[in-house]
């Protein structure tokens, strides 16, 4: 029997039970895969993070699961897992954190209390399976409502993007069920991020978003970092000129979140920076029993 311990942490945010809840497991690289998948189901959380020992300072393998399959790459996980172990003093603020997922090598820095990466390939920008009209009806709204064609963006998990009109059609939206089985979960990507441009001062934006996807059912996510990531390369690459942006999430959940973005200027072209804050809530264990891996 093998005892393994968990931290949970609410990330993309610096105020308890709040932003996007994770769990991330410590010297968990022994477990076998299908332990790991079965642990991330009964926590039944948007993802858990399984960390190995470091393979040099400051260098930890990870990997991420959500209750049914396992991520290339999460921008949740990342923050959440960086800001751990910086809490629990396993890195050092002032050092280069190395976080080492199946995408690639993340690096992390840590500047006035954020942990903040940048994304370890470059933007994938595409036409949208959806259409204008389609948009609309999957989400209940009125065709002036949807602004322009949909595109999908991609730093490992893809994602329609959907930008509208107002606060008020993001709040009014109401997922058809029927639309998102004809038209989303037979297309390339289950995952649609709807956004509305509040605010924009130069190169400065401030973006309210909601992001629905399907795991065992319809659901909504109150932070999703790879989301983020996708929407500002897809905004970068319509302008060369360095790109900041504050994007709000979860607000309509009551799990408000603030992710923090960068593109172009002296980030290499494509790539993205995502930063944020997070919080450790609890921690817990799980006893493993060695018959438990023979059952997964």
């Amino acid at each position: 029997m093998k005892t393994v311990e968990y931290y949970l942490l609410d990330v993309f945010t610096d105020q308890p039970f709040t932003g996007n809840p994770l769990a991330v497991f410590l010297e968990a690289g022994e477990l076998e895969t299908s332990t790991m998948q079965a642990l991330a189901n009964e926590l039944n959380l948007a993802e858990t993070v399984f960390l190995s020992g470091a393979t040099r300072p400051s260098h930890f393998p990870m990997r991420i699961f959500t209750p049914t399959q396992e991520l290339a790459f999460a921008g949740h996980p990342t923050v959440g897992t960086a800001q751990l172990l910086a809490a629990l003093k396993l890195v050092n603020r002032d050092q280069t954190l190395v976080l080492q997922p199946p995408v690639g090598e993340l690096a992390v820095r840590y500047d006035q209390g954020m942990a903040t990466f940048t994304t370890a390939q470059p933007a994938t920008v595409m036409a949208s399976t959806i259409d204008h009209a389609t948009a609309a009806e999957l989400l209940g709204l009125k065709e002036h409502q949807v602004i322009g064609n949909p595109v999908l963006a991609s730093f490992g998990l893809p994602f329609h993007l959907i930008e509208l009109a107002d606060i008020t059609a993001l709040e009014s939206v109401r997922i058809s069920t029927t639309s998102w089985a004809n038209a989303v979960a037979n297309s390339s990507a289950e995952q649609v991020y709807l956004y509305v441009a509040v605010q924009q001062h130069h190169a400065d934006m401030r973006i309210r978003s909601r992001m629905f996807s399907m795991e065992n059912s319809l659901c909504e996510d109150p932070a999703t970092g790879s989301a983020a990531a996708a929407l500002t390369g897809y905004l970068a690459s319509l302008q060369p000129d360095a790109l900041q942006c504050k994007i709000h999430q979860g607000v309509e959940m009551g799990r408000p979140s603030a992710i923090y973005t960068a593109a172009n200027g002296d980030i290499k072209a494509g790539f993205v920076q995502v930063g944020g804050d997070a919080l450790v809530v609890g921690r817990g264990a799980y006893e493993i029993h060695q018959s438990m891996s023979d059952k997964c």
